[in-house]
Formats: structure tokens, sequence, C-alpha cells
């Protein structure tokens, strides 16, 4: 936490002097058999009334925004441009290191989803219900957002199914490179 303290810091004060709104996002998400919990981001899209009050979206907009909600795409106008950085970097979700102390997160697991999303692992929901959320997992160093929905449950299934200390300590090895690299971030 020392170390993260400086950076925190920084990272509060690009989001608060970038837009109006709140530094944090907060969303309730399904956490370890599926009790809900609130986790914690730092804010990196414009907030609604930004939207309204001055975004101008067409119909076609409107439409691609619905679709944006299911799939991150590069280029979303939502995101703000420090918002890109932080996304790019994975900034964004250093305020789950709060969520992790809390005990409803782990610094390795599938990553945290809302509750109707759950609803597209089907069966699968099982084995996400058996691990406590993750700030890095193997959806994220396995190519993140470029990923199909269908392999991330996949990969959820499979870190659920056969973790160990060892899976941990190579997935927390690859989380920099992952990192470093940018590829999947958006």
């Amino acid at each position: 936490m020392p170390v993260a303290l400086p950076i925190f810091a920084a990272v509060a004060m690009a989001v608060r002097l970038s837009s109006s709104g709140p530094v944090f996002y907060r969303e309730q998400r399904v956490g370890k058999s599926g009790k809900l919990f609130r986790i914690y981001k730092f804010r990196s899209m414009y907030t609604k009334e930004y939207q309204r009050e001055v975004l101008r979206y067409t119909e076609c907009d409107v439409l691609q925004m619905r679709r944006r909600q299911d799939h991150k795409h590069m280029g979303d106008p939502r995101v703000t441009p420090v918002g890109r950085i932080l996304r790019k970097l994975s900034l964004d979700e250093l305020p789950q290191l709060m969520n992790v102390i809390r005990g409803e997160m782990s610094l390795v697991g599938p990553r945290p989803v809302v509750a109707a999303e759950l609803q597209r692992y089907g069966a699968d929901a099982y084995f996400y219900k058996l691990a406590r959320p993750g700030i890095t997992g193997l959806w994220q160093v396995s190519g993140r957002n470029d990923v199909s929905y269908e392999q991330r449950v996949r990969l959820d299934v499979t870190y659920c199914s056969e973790w160990s200390l060892w899976l941990d300590t190579l997935i927390m090895l690859r989380t920099v490179p992952a990192v470093v690299k940018t590829k999947g971030a958006y």
C-alpha cells in the first residue's frame, strides 16, 4: 500500500481534473458463492449527464452503445482521454485492492461479473462461484478483450477447476508483461 498510495493520488487527481464527475466508479458484482459485493474502480468514462449534454448521439450511435455494454471496443466515445490511458495500463483497477483487503476479491481469480453476465456462463456458473474474483486472472493474461466471451468463460472454468498455487504464481508472473504490452486493453 505505501507504494500504491502515490499512484492512487496521481490517478485520482488526473481523473478529477480531466472530466466532471466522481473519481471512483462503483458497481455491484457477483463474488464467491454468488454473494454480491460492490467493486471499485477509477472512473474511466464520462458521466451519463455529460454524455447527454455534450455528446450528440445518432440512432446508430445508440445501437453501438448498447453493443458496447456487452463487448469492449477500441475508440469507445464514452471513455475519457485519461480513461484510455488508465484502461490501457490497467490503473483503473487499482481501487480493487480495497476489495482484496475486505476479502471480497483476490489478487488472482476470474474477473468479477455483473449478475446479468453470469447467465451467459450457463451451467458453468457453478465453477465461477467456486473462486473469489481476482484483479488479474487467466483471461487477462490470455488476451483480455481480444478473447471472445465464450473463450473467457472457458478460461474462467479452467482456472476454477484446475486452481493451484502454481497456477496463481504463473498468472501473476504473466500479468506484468500483459499489462506492459497492453494487448487487448481498451
